[in-house]
């Protein structure tokens, strides 16, 4: 029989993975696909559960210093009604599954979950976002290109939990976002791509771009960036990047796509990108 537990408090639900070292559950949408058994059959939990999508102190969205802090319990569609949260991630959040995962489903259990197609990813990683980790005895702040090791991988402890995400705050004068599936609509990604530039005076002052599903983590290149900036939009910006990305984008074969394709439409999108920069 799998224990279940429902703290009341974040101090509680500490002490009880503190303990049990059990399954977190916030809005679930991940976790239930990966542990679903044959129809009929309840799910295949080899640990006892943990509920923690009810507890207010994970309910929050602030800012503090130019920075937006979401916490772990917060539903794509709270973060998508909130006016502080950047057009970007509500663009990549709007085409998450369907309404009624949205409405269940928390940004901060994308981040946990460490999929390479996890729709939000590519644009956490561009505003260097990173992850309040809480535990018994520790308190920490990891960059998510830091806490992501791998497909479902992350630095996260066993005895720990992901209180929220922190994410700098920052304009740009360019925004683009690209996901490629198989349909518009409830589909998992064969590819995304997020670009944000500023530009002033014709010239690049500050790039960011991250692909999605083409590697073992999100692919940011930050040596591709800096050869970009201070660049005038009107030189040959592709020309420039082309061959480091050929090399970093390093995609696979699988159910949904393969890697000739996602490696294709990948350069493609890039050149797309930096050839509209303005």
């Amino acid at each position: 029989m799998v224990k279940v537990y429902y703290p009341n408090t974040l101090e509680e639900a500490i002490c009880i993975k503190d303990k049990s070292k059990s399954i977190l559950i916030a809005g679930g949408t991940d976790i239930m696909v990966k542990k679903k058994n044959a129809s009929g059959l309840l799910p295949k939990f080899e640990k006892s559960i943990e509920f923690i999508g009810h507890i207010k102190e994970l309910q929050y969205i602030t800012e503090e210093k130019n920075n937006l802090i979401i916490g772990a319990a917060c539903t794509y569609a709270q973060i998508i009604e909130d006016p502080r949260v950047p057009e970007i991630l509500k663009k990549a959040i709007k085409e998450i599954a369907s309404p009624a995962i949205r409405n269940i489903g928390t940004l901060v259990g994308n981040i946990v979950n460490a999929s390479p197609a996890g729709d939000t990813l590519p644009v956490l990683y561009n505003f260097n976002a990173s992850i309040n980790i809480v535990g018994k005895e520790t308190s920490r702040d990891i960059p998510i290109m830091d806490f992501i090791v791998g497909p479902g991988r992350t630095l996260l402890k066993e005895e720990e939990l992901v209180k929220s995400v922190e994410i700098p705050l920052k304009d740009f004068s360019y925004t683009y976002y690209k996901k490629v599936g198989a349909r518009k609509a409830d589909a998992i990604s064969k590819l995304s791509f997020v670009g944000l530039a500023n530009i002033k005076n014709k010239t690049i002052s500050d790039i960011r771009i991250a692909f999605g599903a083409v590697g073992p983590t999100v692919i940011r290149c930050e040596e591709a960036e800096r050869r970009l900036i201070g660049k005038k939009i009107d030189e040959d910006l592709f020309d420039v990047v082309k061959d480091i990305y050929r090399s970093s984008i390093k995609p696979i074969d699988d159910q949904r796509s393969s890697a000739k394709y996602r490696k294709t439409v990948s350069i493609r999108i890039l050149k797309d990108f930096l050839m509209n920069c303005k």
